[in-house]
């Protein structure tokens, strides 16, 4: 049945609004990027099953969502790039449409009771590398490897999605590539199989994510597996790295599952159930907290503080996750803080001294100070600024509050709200709540205010 076929055969939607049903809007909400995730639905699980051609570029595949739906529904939208050839709902031919290149509508035959669960299955085909979205050209990809890694949007260059970090889902991901290829992905690995010259590789994580934080990297790996105190850990470092720097990064790596180790004593049980790591040999210009098992660029063993980073995001980002992009100060000031305190626990610079210093380093540098942590923007919400003065201000609460509260307000943040996510209204609240302190002049100071704090005891400095 052909989608126009499909369309006549519908209700219109003004039809069935009149009966109570209505259209889940093109959106989650957020007012930093409009058009990201959708309303009207839930995704509870998606099934990816991809096949991509390292010689042609191109990926086809067929991923089908387990969606909720949280109102009466006569459609809804998932965020996607490339080209769809059909959509099904619980089985039956559902019609379809763009919107805006990034938003693919779906109608389906029958509207959707709230609450309902259904199945949503999408076939497509398409050049990943030649689509874009917000001026974003995401797909990084040679002859011999491909990685999909980026954020705020990775997810709709290689499967439909609602992709906004407050819609959290499970994931199965298969990948079929050539044999002599391997796949690494999130979360565990299940099983490879191979037919002629293909080869399919399932990797599922049961744990719920956000969109962008799904990946998978397909090439010619060194993969290294084991467990530490029972936790599963895998490696992987691209072959097409130079061997002496191969070496050392695979050393690096090896590294993931004692510092994952190490941040628990710090911040709580870890909250997934497996770790490690993946180096590519492709150039991405960043690391990622790609959940389970973060992306780096080809790095040496002299850079535990990167692994630190990221691997203290799978608590600041990944198992607690920003409720808007606004509130990036959450993820990333976090995870740079912890860098500070890991350098003063294996006996470097305290992280106190490292305030101070970096306080009076930053002085004669007014643009530092001007950009708000709590609304960057979206043109600047991975500033340096959100890194280093959101680093500052989680160091200054600690300073502010003393030791042990400010150790229980980090841990009740991590653990209150594993799964889910949160904003910096919300984390104001509890550091009030749990400190007994009035905290407002502080936050203010440090995140809303656009001038350099004074060097005072209110602000957190203990000199």
């Amino acid at each position: 049945m052909t989608a126009l076929a499909v369309v006549v055969a519908i209700p219109s939607a003004q039809a069935r609004e009149a009966d109570g049903h209505r259209a889940g809007s093109a959106g989650i909400g957020d007012a930093y990027f409009p058009l990201d995730g959708n309303g009207g639905i839930d995704v509870l699980h998606y099934d990816v099953r991809d096949r991509y051609g390292f010689g042609s570029g191109r990926l086809s595949g067929r991923t089908t969502l387990t969606v909720r739906a949280t109102h009466r529904l006569t459609r809804f939208n998932l965020d996607f790039l490339l080209g769809v050839t059909a959509v099904r709902v619980d089985g039956a031919p559902a019609a379809f449409d763009r919107r805006r290149g990034h938003e693919l509508r779906i109608t389906p035959a029958k509207a959707v009771p709230a609450g309902r669960t259904i199945r949503v299955e999408v076939r497509y085909s398409g050049h990943p590398g030649d689509v874009e979205y917000l001026g974003e050209s995401n797909w990084l990809a040679d002859s011999r490897e491909v990685v999909t890694v980026n954020e705020p949007h990775m997810a709709p260059w290689w499967f439909p999605a609602n992709d906004h970090p407050r819609d959290k889902a499970t994931i199965d991901v298969r990948i079929t590539v050539p044999k002599r290829r391997q796949v690494v992905s999130n979360g565990s690995f299940v099983r490879r199989v191979v037919k002629g010259r293909l080869a399919t590789t399932h990797w599922r994580s049961v744990e719920p994510m956000a969109p962008y934080l799904a990946f998978f990297a397909a090439g010619r790996f060194d993969v290294r597996r084991g467990s530490l105190d029972g936790r599963p850990y895998v490696v992987a470092v691209s072959r097409q790295v130079p061997p002496r720097l191969r070496r050392s990064a695979t050393e690096l790596m090896l590294r993931s599952a004692p510092l994952t180790a190490w941040l628990e004593t710090q911040l709580g049980d870890y909250p997934f159930s497996s770790t490690g790591g993946l180096v590519t040999s492709l150039r991405p210009g960043f690391a990622l907290e790609t959940q389970t098992r973060p992306v780096y660029p080809a790095v040496g063993a002299s850079s535990p503080q990167l692994l630190v980073h990221e691997l203290a995001h799978q608590w600041f980002g990944d198992s607690v996750s920003v409720d808007r992009w606004r509130d990036i100060w959450l993820n990333e000031g976090f995870a740079t803080f912890m860098e500070q305190r890991w350098v003063e626990a294996t006996g470097g610079r305290s992280a106190a001294e490292w305030l101070s210093d970096t306080y009076d380093q930053l002085a004669g540098e007014p643009a530092f100070w001007q950009l708000r942590i709590a609304d960057p923007g979206p043109q600047r919400v991975f500033d340096q600024a959100v890194y280093v003065r959101g680093a500052m201000t989680v160091q200054a609460l600690r300073n502010r509050v003393g030791e042990d509260a400010f150790w229980t307000i980090l841990r009740t943040w991590l653990s209150s709200r594993s799964g889910g996510g949160g904003s910096v209204e919300d984390f104001r609240a509890l550091a009030a709540s749990v400190s007994g302190q009035d905290l407002d002049a502080f936050f203010d100071t440090w995140l809303v205010s656009t001038t350099r704090p004074a060097r005072t005891a209110a602000n957190g400095f203990t000199e």
